[in-house]
């Protein structure tokens, strides 16, 4: 079957699953709003796949996220917004748009080049979708996208119109910074809405620090989430070799363990 063949059939099959004398009860009682929680899994699912090397799996997890991205369309058809092929059309052009040293005037361009170009294009798009709606400055960055990449997002923003460190140690001062702020707030009050809101400062910071380095904070942060969760799996371990147990082991005890895995290699 060829590539366009494939389409045209995953295409029919969700029209079938919504047809409304024969489709699926399920998919049929689903709108744009019941789905995001489902797409968001899917994606999720995708990036684990990678980051953890999996990858005999990622031709289904692909094709999972690709469904979901089927579901929108179907859905989008049937209340005459557009279809799959608009939407197909209107990535093509963005793309096209968006590398113009690749499908215009031959470039090659430095990454930082490249970041420079990328974000004076996108500003050019928040000036031409600001003729037809009211202007934001922040229009394009979702409310519900979360906090890490939202961070990163605003950062980048700013950065496009110099308000920026010059290199990351300007970056890591201020982290330092912060982190004075945050021990004068608790201890004031570790409680209190202003040690809240200096440790979001904190988490802002740090932020600003990874994206200087080219590195991005949700996934640094999902590797420290398994790095630590695999580390206390091994601090079990050990407890359990020397008779004891998480449940009645001191902090002490544990943090000894913890320390002795670390040295580990």
């Amino acid at each position: 079957m060829n590539d366009n063949a494939a389409l045209t059939q995953l295409l029919s099959i969700m029209k079938t699953l919504r047809d409304p004398k024969s489709g699926c009860p399920w998919d049929l009682k689903q709108d744009f709003k019941s789905i995001v929680p489902h797409t968001l899994e899917e994606a999720y699912e995708v990036a684990d796949c990678i980051e953890s090397g999996n990858l005999d799996e990622l031709k289904g997890e692909l094709g999972d996220l690709l469904f979901q991205i089927v579901f929108y369309a179907q859905l989008a058809q049937e209340q005459n917004l557009f279809d799959f092929n608009d939407l197909v059309e209107q990535l093509n052009d963005k793309l096209t748009r968006r590398h113009p040293h690749v499908f215009g005037e031959k470039k090659e361009l430095t990454d930082d080049q490249l970041s420079q170009q990328w974000q004076a294009i996108k500003a050019q798009e928040r000036s031409a979708k600001a003729q037809t709606e009211s202007p934001s400055f922040w229009q394009d960055i979702p409310g519900n996208m979360p906090s890490l990449s939202k961070a990163k997002k605003i950062q980048q923003r700013v950065a496009s119109l110099g308000f920026d460190w010059p290199t990351y140690h300007g970056a890591l001062d201020k982290v330092s910074e912060e982190v004075l702020e945050v021990k004068e707030a608790i201890e004031q009050d570790p409680l209190s809405d202003h040690t809240a809101e200096e440790l979001g400062d904190l988490l802002f910071a740090t932020v600003n620090v990874v994206r200087h380095v080219k590195r991005d904070p949700e996934q640094l942060l999902r590797s420290a989430n398994d790095k630590f969760s695999a580390r206390f799996e091994k601090v079990n371990a050990y407890l359990h070799a020397q008779g004891k147990s998480l449940d009645t082991a001191t902090f002490e005890e544990m943090d000894s363990a913890w320390d002795a895995i670390k040295k580990v290699k």
